[in-house]
């Protein structure tokens, strides 16, 4: 990691360790994250891929039981410093998860909106805000003339593109995306790793996937996490995409990537 990556990074991590209860989950965790590029964190079910991505925004901590030891910094600040309102850490690193989770009583305008009534922002225009969030999630023309409807009229890939439109409301400089397209059909994948692309353009992604070809076509960086014989998950190897893919400096990456195991 050179001293330019670092001073180009929204968000970087140091020597994270996870656990829940006693079980030790993660170990001594370092990855960067620079402005306006892709990072997909790889690797079998159980590695912990997801946990490591819910430690970014100071989502883990919401479970019972969770621990956490190390740093993570977002803008040179330290999110775990006791001083640091976690509420205004998630406004600023938006996630998406799994699962499309709109909320099913409001709206599709409600659901865009609902993150800034929720903290009690003022001042804004909502119409604006809906139009511009709907066009960047890239759901603006499926959406614009039903805006009234209940959120759950969408479709599953339409959902979970307003789920994005719902973060982008919030103005975030990162996402962190949790296998946003596990659940969607290949057509509804492709429209979304499109917008993840997009977005890239104009903030920090990073991206939980299972799906080799997914993490190539919309990645610039790629870490590959693995646990191994009752040990915490870590990262195996870091670094462009292409090679960590096209050439991988551990026999492990290159068995993964392969299809020879997970």
């Amino acid at each position: 990691m050179t001293n330019l990556e670092i001073a180009n990074a929204h968000l970087r991590s140091e020597d994270v360790n996870v656990w829940f209860g006693e079980r030790h989950v993660l170990r001594d965790v370092s990855l960067t994250f620079p402005v306006n590029q892709v990072t997909a964190l790889i690797g079998p079910s159980g590695c912990g891929k997801s946990t490591f991505i819910r430690t970014l925004n100071r989502m883990h901590e919401l479970i019972p039981g969770a621990g956490f030891a190390g740093k993570v910094f977002f803008n040179d600040q330290d999110i775990y410093n006791p001083e640091v309102d976690p509420i205004t850490v998630r406004l600023k690193i938006g996630m998406v998860f799994q699962k499309p989770n709109p909320f099913p009583t409001m709206s599709i305008r409600e659901n865009v909106l609902s993150g800034l009534k929720l903290s009690g922002r003022r001042g804004y225009n909502a119409d604006e805000i809906v139009e511009t969030s709907l066009r960047r999630a890239s759901i603006w023309n499926e959406a614009k003339d039903r805006l009234s409807d209940p959120a759950t009229s969408l479709s599953g890939g339409q959902q979970q593109r307003l789920c994005i439109a719902r973060s982008l409301a919030m103005e975030p400089d990162v996402i962190l995306m949790d296998e946003p397209c596990s659940a969607l059909d290949p057509g509804s994948t492709r429209r979304i790793e499109e917008t993840i692309v997009e977005l890239s353009e104009s903030m920090t992604i990073v991206i939980v996937t299972h799906n080799m070809q997914q993490a190539q076509r919309v990645a610039d960086q790629t870490a590959f996490f693995l646990a191994e014989d009752g040990m915490p998950g870590r990262v195996v190897e870091f670094g462009k995409t292409e090679d960590v893919f096209n050439r991988p400096t551990d026999p492990r990456t290159n068995d993964y990537v392969n299809g020879h195991f997970g």
